[in-house]
Parts: C-alpha cells; sequence; structure tokens
C-alpha cells in the first residue's frame, strides 16, 4: 500500500510542474536569494489545479528546457499558488500568499509580477501567446526597460 501512495505521489509531482526544480513558495527566502545573486524575481499568481491559462503557461512556458535554462540563469522563482485543494498548503503559507496577492492588487489569474533584486516592482504580465522562446524575449523586455529608466 505504501507504494502505491508513493508512486501516485511521484505521479502528481510529475503533472504539477511547479513543484519540480526552480520554484520556491516562500517570498522571505525568495528576497533574500534574489539580493544575494543579484536577480530579478518571478512572481507567478497561479491557481494551479484549476486555472485553465495558469496550467496552460505552466505547460507552455514554465516546463520548457529554454525557460528553465534561462529562468536558472536570471531569475528567481516564486510560486503564488490560490488552489482549489489546499492540502498541501500550511495555513501560514496560505496567509503569506494572501497578503502578497493584496500587496500587488492581484484581480486575476495568471498574473506574473516581476520585481528588482531589491524587491521593486518591475512590472507585471500574464499569459502570453508563442510559447517560452516568446515569454523569455517579453520578460527580457520588462527587464530591460527598467534597467533602462534607472541610467
Amino acid at each position: 500500500m505504501k507504494k502505491v501512495g508513493l508512486l501516485i505521489g511521484v505521479c502528481l509531482l510529475a503533472i504539477t510542474g511547479w513543484a519540480t526544480e526552480g520554484w520556491l513558495t516562500h517570498m522571505d527566502l525568495a528576497t533574500k536569494k534574489a539580493s544575494k545573486e543579484g536577480k530579478h524575481l518571478l512572481l507567478d499568481f497561479s491557481g494551479s489545479d484549476w486555472c485553465g491559462w495558469c496550467i496552460r503557461l505552466d505547460k507552455e512556458v514554465f516546463q520548457k528546457e529554454n525557460w528553465k535554462e534561462y529562468a536558472s540563469e536570471h531569475l528567481i522563482q516564486v510560486l503564488v499558488d490560490f488552489p482549489q485543494d489546499k492540502s498541501e498548503q500550511s495555513k501560514t503559507l496560505q496567509a503569506e500568499n494572501e497578503a502578497l496577492a493584496k500587496q500587488y492588487k492581484v484581480k486575476g489569474f495568471p498574473t506574473v509580477i516581476i520585481l528588482s533584486p531589491e524587491g521593486r516592482l518591475v512590472g507585471r504580465t500574464g499569459y502570453q501567446r508563442g510559447g517560452a522562446t516568446a515569454y523569455i524575449k517579453h520578460i527580457k523586455s520588462l527587464i530591460s526597460n527598467d534597467t533602462a529608466s534607472e541610467e
């Protein structure tokens, strides 16, 4: 019976892309890491188990190898998730996510927020057509527009 439970858990991790490498869930840890590494933060406000556009963004962008390579070099990724099934989230994490959604005035899903390594708002976006390559270009343009405005 234990083997069946373990197999189900592994399958769920494989299906739920956000549970894979490269994503943090606690903002305080992500902020410290971004500051230390000099990387921008990407906050993905998602309804990972019910929001069609969120699932599509994950599948078409975040699970692609070229995105993973770009993100690991340039971003600290934070999943701010609002699933229907909250059994995998602590009450503390749920409260943190609610506070972040309020702070950044998130009205719908997916909402993607880009922050500077210091935590300053750089831009906001959501699902974009075109896959990972186009999304990388889009995120780079948000970051470069911010960098250009600092000069």
